[in-house]
């Protein structure tokens, strides 16, 4: 028995792992692999059966998972991203939410014959629209700023309170008694709140004063958070949902306490934590489903996809900064998540043990929610973005980090070659004359919590660091890694390599990305070059003019800087990476003073 959970449960990692790097590759969310994996696994083969495999232990584990993935998500929400969209996302999770139980749950009764208990019920549970689909589809979507940002709110937000509501709404049929549910539901938003900051505070006050090591601060935050958990959901029953969400909240906000380490953490951690649930519950459902409920269920979507979300969001944006083509994308996207899976599952067993068993008839009705909003909004959304002209570009701009004469030859030469280039220092001076050469720039240091606010990077997925300043360019390098990924992100030498591999001098291998240009270019070089007379060219290559004539006309000296695809991608040179120009290509080079006054083709 303990090797057959044990070979399930790395099984269910193993496959959580291929349906997350599927999705990354075909750029679709993972929840749609996961369900597919986990009713192949449950109900069609019957090969997973959860109830089975972990018994009791099943539900304490989803309940304390779906506890760290809310806690993960609303560490990333920051107080100052909400000034223009602060109106709509207080609409979409007070009144808007309310407006959009009343709608499902007409539609699960009239549409799904739910009593009508049950229908608020499900109402309740299907109003939320979860972070953990949402962060994903925005990754796909690519909305603009305040569109991405009132959905990222609202899914965090609103998570732990559709919790409450079903709360409310349970303890209602339970009871029988209105005045006692009130007073439960005051009770669970008041412990909440006050065990979340308390945690908060206590867990930011031991990180700021440096009383966690660094080694065990994942660790203490971890703990924490499950311990908050516990004893919120002991003191008022299902309050701990919305206990961890005040603690991430408060937590992301504290000044002078760093979490990109806690955050990493986390964010990891919620990846495996949202593989492993999202199989065992799709593997939990039944197969075929009662005669009626599939058509039942693909009723009561559409009515939530066409009629219900418009409505909502209509209402909850009066008054708002928003656009009406923000609006319209925004009632368009909203996937539900795990925790309308989760505590579905868990309230159905609940009413089925009172002995109310079209309970049942809850989780088939979320599922097909859930599977249909997600693969009709991820197939849909980014179309509908760019069509409402609310979507940012693809990101093949370029951030250049100094101002010098060097980072100002590069940033203007990649502009003229058709890219949207930001150059970015902290040197008035250089900022100075950027902007007489008809540059955008962006006066600051990048790696700033001033550039976190203030930095527009709308467009931009790659970082060439070319200050003068070693350290510096470290620095940002690592900071943008999170940002465009470690393949995006490049540095200019400041060292010759003899001298920079010395081991007194040279950086940590975790602070260095790949060299910019040849393996002997430094920045010292680069700027000698230029006050020499040396010139960047830009040559569209031919079938017959390719790259090794552009070198015959140029000479040998010349120095590959980058490559342009005829389809527009970047392509840069760099020591750790040779490029091979092709015919077509838009090649940018640094060659001598001496060729550059010698007759050229047309270019």
């Amino acid at each position: 028995m303990t090797l057959q959970i044990g070979l399930m449960l790395t099984g269910m990692l193993g496959i959580g792992f291929l349906a997350q790097w599927l999705a990354w590759r075909v750029r679709l969310p993972a929840i749609l692999f996961l369900l597919l994996a986990g009713i192949l696994l449950g109900p069609v083969s019957g090969v997973l059966k959860p109830d089975h495999l972990l018994g009791d232990l099943l539900f304490p584990m989803v309940s304390l998972s779906v506890a760290l993935i809310l806690f993960e998500g609303s560490l990333t929400l920051r107080f100052h991203e909400l000034p223009g969209i602060g109106r709509a996302v207080r609409g979409l999770v007070s009144y808007g939410a309310v407006v959009a139980v009343v709608l499902l749950a007409i539609a699960g009764h009239y549409l799904a014959g739910l009593r009508w208990e049950i229908a608020w019920l499900f109402g309740a549970l299907t109003c939320v629209t979860g972070p953990t689909v949402i962060a994903p589809m925005l990754r796909t979507v690519r909305p603009n700023a305040r569109i991405a940002n009132t959905l990222r709110w609202e899914g965090i937000v609103i998570d732990p309170l559709g919790a409450l509501f079903a709360v409310l709404i349970y303890e209602a049929i339970v009871s029988r008694h209105q005045g006692h549910t009130i007073g439960v539901f005051l009770a669970t938003i008041l412990c909440g709140c006050l065990i979340g900051t308390l945690a908060a505070w206590v867990l930011g006050f031991l990180l700021r004063r440096q009383l966690i090591p660094d080694y065990l601060q994942n660790y203490g935050t971890l703990a924490t958070v499950l311990l908050a958990f516990t004893v919120s959901n002991t003191i008022t029953h299902e309050s701990g949902l919305l206990t961890v969400t005040v603690m991430g909240i408060a937590l992301g906000n504290m000044r002078g306490v760093h979490i990109d380490d806690i955050l990493d953490f986390k964010e990891s951690l919620t990846t495996l934590l949202v593989s492993t649930l999202f199989i065992l519950l799709a593997a939990r459902l039944e197969w075929p489903l009662p005669d009626g409920m599939l058509w039942a269920g693909i009723a009561v979507f559409i009515a939530a996809q066409i009629i219900v979300r418009p409505i909502t969001v209509v209402v909850s944006s009066i008054g708002s900064a928003l656009s009406c083509r923000e609006r319209a994308l925004i009632a368009w996207v909203a996937p539900r998540g795990i925790v309308a899976a989760s505590v579905s599952a868990l309230f159905a067993l609940k009413l089925e043990a009172l002995g109310m068993h079209d309970g049942a008839a809850l989780v088939p009705l979320v599922f097909i929610l859930i599977i249909g909003t997600v693969v009709l909004q991820s197939a849909t959304s980014r179309p509908l973005a760019l069509w409402l002209k609310v979507a940012e570009p693809e990101p093949h701009g370029v951030l250049v980090f100094g101002s010098d004469s060097v980072a100002r030859a590069i940033a203007k030469v990649l502009k003229d070659a058709g890219f949207h280039v930001v150059l970015a220092d902290d040197e008035w001076d250089g900022v100075r004359r950027a902007r007489m050469d008809g540059l955008t720039t962006f006066y600051g240091n990048p790696a700033s919590s001033y550039a976190e606010r203030n930095l527009d990077l709308t467009g931009i997925g790659r970082l060439l660091a070319m200050s003068m300043h070693r350290e510096r360019n470290s620095l940002v390098c690592v900071h943008y890694r999170q940002e465009f990924g470690r393949e995006k992100v490049y540095r200019l030498r400041n060292l010759p390599p003899q001298e920079g591999n010395n081991d007194r001098t040279m950086l940590a291998g975790t602070l260095l990305a790949p060299p910019l240009f040849a393996e002997d270019m430094t920045h010292a070089r680069f700027a000698e070059l230029l006050e020499q007379g040396w010139r960047i060219k830009s040559t569209r290559l031919t079938t017959t003019f390719d790259w090794p004539h552009f070198i015959e006309q140029y000479g040998s000296d010349t120095v590959l800087l980058f490559g342009v695809e005829e389809k527009g991608a970047l392509r840069v040179a760099s020591a750790k990476r040779t490029l091979e120009p092709r015919p077509g290509w838009l090649v940018i080079a640094l060659v001598p003073p001496e060729t550059t006054k010698a007759p050229v083709r047309a270019e």
